[in-house]
């Protein structure tokens, strides 16, 4: 799993420089931030001088599931306040399918901690790496910025294969993508997420409403 962790870093390494920003940026970003999708979507709001509202929102709309991972994330498993504060900390995708999992159900926190600890280092480690490499990169190479959207792309598909015929949850995500592009351009990535929550609530209390029959 961490060795997936360093292509993206990787190219986020490199992204950094080439957007102008300082090859520290990289490191700095992935060690506080440690949100791989919100730290690429966060490069464009900094070299666009972003309002610190937008990007607050833009950060609160990209990790909200975090919330949700902490329903069954195994936190109480984690000994001590400050292992359970790095714990919450170092929450992210690949640190929850691992912890969540049946073989990891007799976990110690000593094997939890070091398995998130080593992948926020994965992480951080790789970015660095890719901002020290991306001056040598050349200018013409392009689509560094499409790495993470080609990766959930990939998840995407398989999730959408595993849905046996039931397909509203990507109909859903697209429509709310041209809605926002359509009425809100200029703020679509925020528009559509805020839709495509709206549109999941809804349906989630439309069909919980539908009878049902033995």
């Amino acid at each position: 799993m961490g060795l997936g962790f360093l292509p993206l870093g990787l190219a986020f390494g490199a992204l950094v420089t080439q957007s102008g920003l300082d090859w520290w940026w990289a490191g700095l970003s992935a060690a506080l931030v440690f949100g791989g999708s919100f730290e690429f979507l966060l490069i464009g709001m900094v070299t666009a001088a972003a309002p610190l509202t937008a990007i607050a929102v833009s950060a609160l709309l990209v990790n909200v599931r975090h919330v949700f991972y902490t329903l069954s994330f195994p936190l109480h498993r984690v000994r001590g306040r400050l292992g359970k504060a790095y714990s919450t900390y170092a929450m992210c995708d690949e640190a929850y399918a691992l912890a969540t999992g049946e073989r990891a159900s007799a976990w110690s926190s000593r094997r939890i901690l070091w398995l998130q600890f080593f992948l926020h280092l994965y992480w951080a480690g790789s970015s660095t790496v890719g901002a020290l490499l991306g001056s040598f990169i050349p200018g013409s190479v392009t689509g560094l910025d499409f790495a993470l959207t080609a990766l959930f792309t990939v998840l995407a598909l398989d999730a959408v294969r595993d849905l046996r015929g039931d397909v509203p949850t990507p109909v859903l995500a697209v429509l709310s993508a041209l809605a926002a592009r359509l009425v809100f351009p200029g703020q679509m990535l925020l528009v559509a997420f805020a839709l495509f929550t709206a549109a999941l609530l809804v349906r989630r209390v439309t069909t919980s409403r539908k009878p049902r029959h033995a």
